[in-house]
């Protein structure tokens, strides 16, 4: 086979919605089909002692969430499948937002009996953003919930998106009788178990205690009302991100799934060419290229590992191949290489543009670093980076464990979704955050894998402004805007509110406070 050839056959998606939705869920399915497990666990497994593959992280299992994204390949019917499961929480939208800068196409889960919510027209305008193209999968029809046409309106108008509906639900919760396929001409009939049973449009007739009920007939007009009035299916508006394919169904029952992933799978992209160092990077150059967009540590903690996941763009992958850090021009022998399924890895010999690779990270990898084959190097565009908005303190309970508290510190930051800063006058520890449950899990792994307990103080929301190191003069600065480094050395204020901030700026107009938000594409 050739690189084209392989990178036909690529598809690496995200999954992404509000929680609970039942994003893990649908994730589980998938990996049934890909026959990874045998049995799909529910996130919230907690009392039947069963917990998604695709949380692996302890803490995840506890509380029936997910917080770091999860990858997993497998492969399905002549396709290369990798998925990103995204954590729905908003306090790790960050994760999230670099995890959709690895890939082709997103799968959007919508909970039928709520329909839009909050996180997920966060991360749908990410989406929109960056031109994804978007599949919505409408879940639990086995509940009571909003109208379909609802549905639809609501995504029309809350995110701003044509819809095309691929199916068409029969009733639902226990009036549930099956979907109407659009494309096929079909009836599948819910059956309550496993098993769909499939009707041909043409062979209706047959099946008049179905067909004959009234709402098998409600939905067969409302089928034909969509096709006269709905939006006309466009496959080029659908790779622009512009229409989404919507699909209806259940990830619990299961029913509707196998079908969606079928679908899906034919419709979505195949790994497109990307921007790095001012042009196009094209996925079937022979020249091996990728970036990392998450590093993570202890998914082994008995090894204290950290591996860095790395999203191939270009070329053929081999291990143990020399490959070019762009940041430092060093050369690295990448040698421990893997492709994981949640917490389960298994050792990789090659992958192609449009792959998920974990390497092993001797503690020299960057979130957002390019790795190239060879001497002749370019670089991938600058990932996101987003301001805390909370900030603590931080402290050892056990002095005798300071080292091991500076080790976890440090190793939990590289992963990003903790931002660590050093007091500039007083040698002190300032963690920042997006949102409090980052500092619960912050604090539950580095207990749970450093053996170190640790004390927050808050300090409390704060502002954070950037300055030029040449006007930086500690006299100008006090607990109203307390003066910091971040990682790199660079000072930045932490002011308590606007007041604060705005004060400042009268009192020293000649300062210039450089906002991070300002630049940032993903934050509007």
């Amino acid at each position: 086979m050739t690189i084209q050839d392989e990178v036909n056959k690529r598809r690496t998606f995200a999954i992404i919605s509000h929680p609970d939705a039942g994003k893990t869920t649908l994730t589980e399915k998938f990996l049934l089909f890909g026959n990874l497990i045998r049995e799909s666990g529910t996130v919230k497994g907690k009392k039947s002692g069963k917990f998604a593959t695709s949380d692996w992280m302890d803490i995840e299992k506890k509380r029936g969430i997910s917080v770091t994204s999860s990858v997993m390949h497998f492969d399905y019917e002549g396709y290369a499948v990798n998925i990103l499961d995204t954590p729905g929480h908003e306090d790790f939208s960050e994760d999230t937002y670099r995890t959709l800068t690895a890939v082709d196409s997103v799968v959007m889960v919508i909970d039928g009996t709520k329909g839009i919510e909050p996180q997920t027209i966060k991360l749908f305008k990410v989406c929109k953003m960056r031109g994804i193209p978007i599949f919505t999968f409408i879940n639990k029809l086995d509940r009571e919930g909003k109208d379909p046409f609802e549905l639809l309106d609501e995504i029309e108008e809350v995110l701003g998106i044509e819809t095309y509906a691929m199916n068409w639900p029969a009733g639902m919760g226990k009036r549930f009788l099956g979907i109407f396929d659009r494309l096929e001409d079909r009836f599948i009939q819910y059956t309550g178990n496993e098993e769909e049973n499939v009707i041909p449009g043409s062979e209706y007739d047959q099946y008049p205690e179905l067909t004959e009920s009234g709402t098998f007939q409600s939905a067969k007009e409302e089928v034909e009302l969509l096709q006269e009035a709905g939006e006309p299916y466009s496959m080029e508006a659908i790779q622009n991100g512009e229409q989404t394919p919507v699909f209806f169904g259940s990830a619990l029952a299961p029913f509707g799934v196998e079908s969606f992933f079928n679908t899906f799978l034919n419709m979505a992209p195949s790994p497109a060419p990307r921007k790095a160092s001012g042009d196009l990077v094209a996925p079937e150059k022979e020249q091996f290229s990728g970036f990392i967009f998450k590093i993570q540590a202890n998914m082994n903690p008995a090894h204290r590992d950290r591996v860095a996941f790395v999203r191939v763009c270009s070329g053929k992958f081999e291990r143990g191949m020399n490959v070019t850090l762009h940041r430092t021009g060093k050369a690295f022998k990448v040698s421990q290489t893997q492709q994981f399924v949640a917490s389960s890895r298994e050792t990789v010999e090659e992958a192609y543009a449009g792959d998920i690779i974990g390497i092993y990270d001797p503690n020299v990898y960057r979130i957002g670093d390019t790795l190239v084959e060879g001497k002749n190097t370019f670089e991938y565009e600058e990932l996101p980076q987003f301001p805390p908005e909370l900030f603590k303190r931080a402290t050892v309970k056990n002095v005798m464990k300071s080292k091991q508290f500076k080790k976890g510190m440090e190793q939990l930051v590289q992963e990003g979704a903790i931002q660590l800063f050093r007091g500039a006058k007083m040698d002190e520890y300032i963690v920042g955050a997006v949102g409090e449950l980052q500092y619960d899990v912050f604090e539950y792994r580095l207990k749970n894998e450093y053996n170190v307990e640790v004390i927050f103080e808050t300090i409390g929301e704060r502002i954070p402004r950037w300055l030029k190191e040449e006007q930086v003069d500690y006299s100008l600065f006090d607990d109203r805007s307390k003066l910091v480094k971040d990682r790199e050395g660079n000072h930045l204020a932490l002011f308590k509110n606007d007041f604060s901030l705005r004060w400042f700026k009268d009192k020293h107009p000649d300062i210039e406070l450089i906002d991070l938000f300002e630049s940032n594409e993903y934050s509007q």
